[in-house]
């Protein structure tokens, strides 16, 4: 049969599992709704998807989602949760990650047999990573631009989010990398605005950059904001590739697979996929996607750091989903080892010890942006405060006994830690 790739899906049907499995199945390889001539044995046994398991979860009187079928002649309905693995042929889409997202995530949203569905996992053959463009960075290449050898790249974002110019940014930005701060990125709401030309950011920020390195050695990376067409992309791409700059951000929804993809096969700088629009792909525990799955696609189209929101954040995402996202970025998958996974939302020095004990090694980007920029210490306290933390963590030593000896802590506890 060949090499085969697989999806893995939690669904909710008012059929049996079974037979929902086949209706999925079919919609998504080689049937449609009625015989058609040329659907053959001989073209079945070739590219049909096969159902690998069907697991029966539990049951539910109501239907989670709107649209679905219900049972007939039946006026005690019950919905039937199960978890379902199919397998579809490679040779039904080759090395795309656009039609293998299409193959798994697509019209199969859709059917009426099913009252909730969402992939969780997805699997591909060797043959994506030897072909995918993956990462090129990641964290080792991510160290060595940044200068951090060891623990986390601390970093912020820039705030106000919109609205300054590029002025203001660079201004910011000196009193940051003054700071000690490692990383640097733009907000997602900001790309290149009438009020801020996206040539005109990149050469105040990078001269205060280029000018910081040349005092001090560091060359802070700043993650410019470069979303927009493919052509925009490339084009913002190489205006802070020739200004010096190590790094570009993206909005990975809003450009689409075949974009990153895109920008990834022109890029010689780090990719920081920024995930804004997730909630819609995931709030709703009957629909969407899992991040295992999610983060997979995004990887194989070659970004080098992946947001994963952080521990007691401002957002609806749970720790235990938080813990499990990073946890699949630094998973090796085909071409690629593992990625830099971003904690990003209402961080600060507070919950380093915890990020630290469930993650297990330190290969991440640590953001914050009140965190640094509302400690009473101003930005050099914030800073001097994150990395107190996970010095602190990696010692494990209490916060509060490390606080007794390092004041940027100290302060940091008295001001946040009531919000934590």
């Amino acid at each position: 049969m060949g090499e085969r790739f697989t999806a893995t899906y939690r669904i909710e049907t008012p059929k049996r599992p079974m037979d929902a499995a086949e209706a999925m199945a079919g919609e998504q390889s080689a049937s449609t709704f009625v015989d058609v001539p040329l659907e053959t044995p001989e073209l079945q046994e070739r590219h049909g998807a096969e159902i690998v398991g069907v697991t029966e979860l539990d049951t539910v009187d109501e239907p989670s989602l709107p649209g679905a079928e219900t049972p007939s002649g039946n006026s005690t309905a019950t919905y039937t949760q199960a978890e379902v693995t199919l397998s579809f042929p490679f040779e039904n889409v080759g090395v795309s990650v656009p039609q293998l997202r299409t193959t798994v995530a697509g019209n199969i949203f859709e059917i009426q047999p099913l009252s909730g569905i969402r992939l969780l996992d997805v699997e591909v053959p060797s043959e994506y990573g030897r072909e995918c463009p993956t990462p090129q960075f990641g964290i080792e290449g991510t160290r060595e631009l940044t200068g951090v050898a060891d623990g986390p790249i601390v970093g912020t974002i820039v705030k106000p989010s919109v609205g300054l110019s590029p002025e203001e940014t660079a201004g910011l930005v000196e009193t940051l990398v003054d700071a000690g701060v490692d990383f640097i990125k733009d907000d997602e709401l900001i790309a290149d605005p009438p009020y801020a030309d996206f040539e005109e950011r990149v050469e105040a920020v990078m001269s205060v950059i280029n000018s910081h390195e040349d005092r001090t050695g560091k060359k802070v990376m700043y993650a410019f904001n470069v979303t927009g067409t493919v052509d925009e992309m490339r084009r913002r791409h190489d205006i802070v590739r020739d200004a010096g700059g190590t790094c570009v951000m993206v909005s990975l929804n809003s450009v689409g697979l075949s974009g990153v993809r895109h920008l990834r096969s022109h890029s010689d700088l780090p990719i920081h996929g920024h995930r804004n629009g997730w909630g819609a792909l995931s709030r709703c525990p009957h629909l969407g996607f899992e991040f295992q799955a999610y983060q997979k696609f995004w990887r194989l189209v070659g970004v080098d750091h992946l947001h994963v929101s952080g521990l007691r954040n401002k957002f609806t995402e749970s720790d235990e989903s938080v813990v499990a996202s990073a946890r699949a970025v630094q998973e090796p998958i085909p071409g690629d080892d593992g990625i830099v996974p971003v904690f990003s939302s209402g961080q600060w020095a507070g919950q380093a010890p915890d990020t630290y004990e469930v993650l297990g090694n330190t290969d991440l980007m640590y953001l914050a942006g009140g965190g640094i920029l509302g400690h009473p210490g101003g930005p050099s306290g914030g800073v001097a405060a994150i990395k107190q933390g996970w010095e602190a963590a990696m010692a494990d030593v209490s916060l509060s006994e490390y606080a007794e000896t390092h004041e940027a802590l100290r302060q940091a506890l008295e001001v946040f830690g009531n919000r934590d």
